[in-house]
C-alpha cells in the first residue's frame, strides 16, 4: 500500500492468566491454578491494527485511551509496532481478562470501558484518514464509532480509499458505501433482525445465510456483506446473484479468540493493496485459518514478521508466529527451501517428505531478483507472490518465507529451524547450510529426489512443443 492502514475504534487490553491445573478446590469442583503467570496482548481494534502491522503494513490506529495503568501497558503493547493516536477519555481502561489452563478458557472476567470523548475523536482522526490507502473501522460496541463527525469523515473517505467496517451487534451500522462489512453468523444475524430482514423458515443454513447477506446489503446500502463461518470459510454476498463462497483450510484445535480480527485486517489491506474483493476475502479466510492454526490470540508474539511476503499478497501465517506456537508445545520446526518455479510433483514430494520431519514446516522460497541471478534474466516464470500462494494452499506447508539473497542463510538464522531438508542428488556430501545449521544445534538432512521432475525440463519440453511445426500454439502465434 502507498500510504498507511489507519484503524478507527476500540481498543481493549487483552490478559491471558494462564496456569497448571494441579487439583481441585475442596469447596467447589473447580481445579485450582498453580504457578499463574499473566500474558498480555492488545485487543479489540487494537488487535486488529496488531496483527497488520506484525504483516508489515504500515498502521495508524486512531483509539479512546484512558491514561490509567492498563491504557499504559496497552500503549507499551503497541507503540513499538505502529503510530497510535490516542484520544483522552475518561473511565478506565477495558480489559478482557481469560483465567485458561490447558489451553481451555474457564472463565473470562470482563471490565473497565472508557467515556469516549466523540468530538475529540473526529477532530483526533481527520489527518490520519486523509492519508489513509485502507481504512478499518473495528467496532466493539463501546460508542468510538457512534460519533457523527467521525463517521462523517469515513463517508468521506470511501470516496477515496477502500473501507472495511467490522461490526458488533452493540455498536453502531456502518456507514454508506463501505466496500466491506465483515459480521459473523451470529452478528449478520442480529443485525438482519434489526433491519427486519425477513427469511424463509425452510431451507439451509447456507441459504437463509445468503438471504440475510443480501438483505444487509440493500439496508446498509454497502457494496458487499461478507459472512465469516469460522471453519466453514466465508460468504461473500454483492445483494444480488449466487453468493461467493470461499472455503477454509482445515484445522485442529487453536485458539479461535481475534481470528474476526485477523480477516478484517488481512481484508482491509489486501484491499489497499489494489485486490478485487473476492481476492481480498480469499486472503482474509487463509490468513484467519492460518492464525487459528498456529495458536490463536494464546500463541500471539508482538515482534516484526521475518518474512517478505509483499504486503497483502501473500495469504498464508506469519512464519515466526507459527515457530513460536510449535516451541511452546515443544515441537519441531523443519524447514526447505528452493525458487518453487512452476510447481510440480517432484516439489510436492519433497514438500511432503520435510513436512513428516517435524510439527511444522517453513519454506524458505527465492525472491524474484534472487531466480533472476541464479538462473537468468528469463526466470522466474512466475512472481514470488504467486508461487507464495500456492505453496500455502498445499496442506503440509506451515508458512513462507521470501528471502532476497542467493542463499537461504540469513533467513534460517532468523528462524532457527531444528531441521533443514534439502531435497536433491546431495547424499553423501556436505550440505551449504549444514554448518549454519549445527551453530545452534538443528540438522541438515537430504531427501530422497524424484528423478526426472524438475522446472527447467518442464520449460524445454514446453519451448520444444511450441516450436513443433503445426502446434497449436504455433499456428496460433503465426
Amino acid at each position: 500500500m502507498k500510504g498507511p492502514l489507519v484503524v478507527v475504534g476500540d481498543a481493549l487490553l487483552d490478559i491471558d492468566v494462564v496456569g497448571t491445573p494441579r487439583r481441585l478446590c475442596p469447596d467447589a469442583p473447580v481445579p485450582v491454578l498453580d504457578e499463574t503467570r499473566e500474558q498480555l496482548r492488545p485487543g479489540g481494534a487494537a488487535l486488529a491494527a496488531a496483527m497488520a502491522a506484525a504483516d508489515g503494513h504500515d498502521v495508524i490506529l486512531v483509539m479512546p485511551h484512558v491514561d490509567d495503568e492498563d491504557g499504559q501497558r496497552l500503549l507499551a503493547l503497541l507503540e513499538p509496532l505502529l503510530r497510535v493516536v490516542p484520544v483522552p477519555s475518561g473511565g478506565a481502561t477495558a480489559v478482557k481478562r481469560r483465567i485458561r489452563a490447558a489451553g481451555q478458557t474457564l472463565v473470562r472476567l470482563d471490565s473497565g470501558g472508557s467515556a469516549t470523548a466523540v468530538g475529540e475523536l473526529s477532530s483526533r482522526a481527520y489527518p490520519s484518514l486523509r492519508e489513509a490507502s485502507a481504512v478499518l473501522v473495528s467496532d466493539y460496541g463501546r460508542g468510538a464509532t457512534a460519533a457523527a463527525g467521525l463517521r462523517s469523515l469515513v463517508l468521506d473517505r470511501v470516496g477515496h480509499a477502500p473501507v472495511v467496517w467490522d461490526p458488533h451487534p452493540r455498536g453502531s451500522a456502518p456507514v454508506r458505501g463501505v466496500h466491506l462489512v465483515t459480521p459473523n453468523a451470529a452478528e449478520v444475524a442480529t443485525w438482519a433482525e434489526r433491519h427486519e430482514v425477513s427469511v424463509e423458515a425452510a431451507g439451509s443454513t447456507l441459504a437463509r445465510t445468503t438471504t440475510l447477506a443480501a438483505g444487509l446489503v440493500g439496508a446498509w446500502r454497502t457494496r458487499a456483506v461478507v459472512v465469516t463461518l469460522g471453519e466453514r470459510g466465508a460468504l461473500l454476498s454483492y445483494g444480488s446473484g449466487a453468493p461467493v463462497v470461499v472455503p477454509a483450510s482445515p484445522t485442529t484445535g487453536g485458539d479461535t479468540c481475534g481470528a474476526g480480527d485477523r480477516f478484517a485486517s488481512a481484508a482491509a489491506t489486501a484491499l489497499g493493496s489494489g485486490m478485487v474483493t473476492e481476492e481480498a476475502v480469499r486472503v482474509a479466510v487463509h490468513a484467519a485459518s492460518a492464525y487459528v492454526a498456529a495458536g490463536g490470540a494464546a500463541a500471539l508474539a508482538w515482534r516484526p514478521s521475518p518474512t517478505a511476503v509483499p504486503a497483502g499478497g501473500g495469504p498464508g501465517a506469519d512464519p515466526g508466529a507459527v515457530i513460536d506456537a510449535v516451541r511452546a508445545r515443544g515441537g519441531v520446526v523443519a524447514a526447505t527451501g528452493g525458487c518453487f518455479d512452476l510447481l510440480h510433483a517432484g516439489h510436492v514430494s519433497t514438500l511432503r517428505a520435510a513436512r513428516s520431519l517435524g510439527d511444522c514446516l517453513i519454506v524458505c522460497l527465492n525472491s524474484d531478483e534472487s531466480i533472476r541471478r541464479l538462473k537468468g534474466p528469463s526466470r522466474p516464470l512466475v512472481p514470488a507472490a504467486d508461487r507464495a500462494r500456492v505453496l500455502q494452499e498445499l496442506t503440509c506447508v506451515d508458512a513462507v518465507a521470501i528471502f532476497d539473497e542467493d542463499t537461504p542463510e540469513t533467513m534460517l538464522r532468523r528462524l532457527r529451524p531444528d531441521v533443514w531438508a534439502k531435497g536433491g542428488d546431495y547424499a553423501g556430501t556436505e550440505l551449504p547450510e549444514a554448518a549454519v545449521l549445527r551453530s545452534w544445534g538443528g540438522q541438515a538432512v537430504v531427501l530422497p529426489y524424484l528423478e526426472g521432475r524438475s522446472t527447467s525440463s518442464l520449460v524445454e519440453t514446453a519451448a520444444l512443443s511450441y516450436d513443433q511445426p503445426g502446434s497449436t500454439t504455433s499456428s496460433l502465434s503465426s
